[in-house]
C-alpha cells in the first residue's frame, strides 16, 4: 500500500479555508484602511519633523499594502473570495478615524500610532486563533504582526524622549 499523497489528499478543507478567512479577512480590511488613512495623514502632516514623518508614513502605507496582499492571497489560495471593496473596508475596519485637514507632526504620529494599534489587535487575534486552524496561515499573520510592530516602533521613535 502506497503512502504517497495525491494532490486531492493535500487540498485544504472547506472548513479550514473558512476558518482562515474568518481571521485573515479582517486583517486585510484593517490594512487596506491603514493604506488609505496613512496616505491621508501623509498628505496633511505639518511641522518641524515633517520630512521624516512624511517619509515614514509612505513606508507604512507601502508595507500595509504588501501585508494586505499577502493575507488576501492566502485566503484566495485556499479557494475563497475576499471582499475588500472600498465600501466594505469603510464599513468593517476597526481603525480610529483621522481629523480633517492639516495636523502637526506630533498629532499625526499619535493618530497613526492609534491606527497601527487597532490593526495590531486584529492581527494578533488572527495569530492566536489560526494556531489551531492552519499553521501556514498563522505564519502569514505572524509575519504581518512583526512588520506592523516594526513600523509602529519606527514611527514612535519620532516622539521618544
Amino acid at each position: 500500500m502506497s503512502t504517497t499523497k495525491t494532490p486531492s489528499d493535500l487540498a485544504t478543507t472547506a472548513e479550514t479555508a473558512a476558518g482562515v478567512a474568518q481571521f485573515l479577512a479582517p486583517v486585510v480590511i484593517d490594512l487596506e484602511a491603514l493604506v488609505v488613512q496613512g496616505k491621508q495623514a501623509h498628505w496633511h502632516v505639518r511641522g518641524t519633523a515633517f520630512d521624516e514623518v512624511h517619509r515614514q508614513l509612505d513606508q507604512i502605507v507601502a508595507n500595509a499594502q504588501d501585508f494586505a496582499d499577502t493575507a488576501a492571497e492566502r485566503i484566495v489560495a485556499l479557494g475563497l473570495p475576499l471582499d475588500s471593496r472600498l465600501a466594505t473596508v469603510a464599513e468593517k475596519n476597526t481603525l480610529p478615524g483621522l481629523p480633517d485637514g492639516f495636523s502637526g507632526w506630533e498629532e499625526t504620529v499619535a493618530n497613526v500610532t492609534a491606527q497601527l494599534d487597532a490593526a495590531l489587535v486584529t492581527i494578533r487575534t488572527a495569530v492566536a486563533e489560526l494556531e489551531t486552524i492552519d499553521m501556514s496561515s498563522q505564519d502569514v499573520a505572524i509575519e504581518i504582526e512583526r512588520g506592523v510592530t516594526k513600523d509602529r516602533w519606527l514611527l514612535q521613535a519620532h516622539v521618544a524622549g
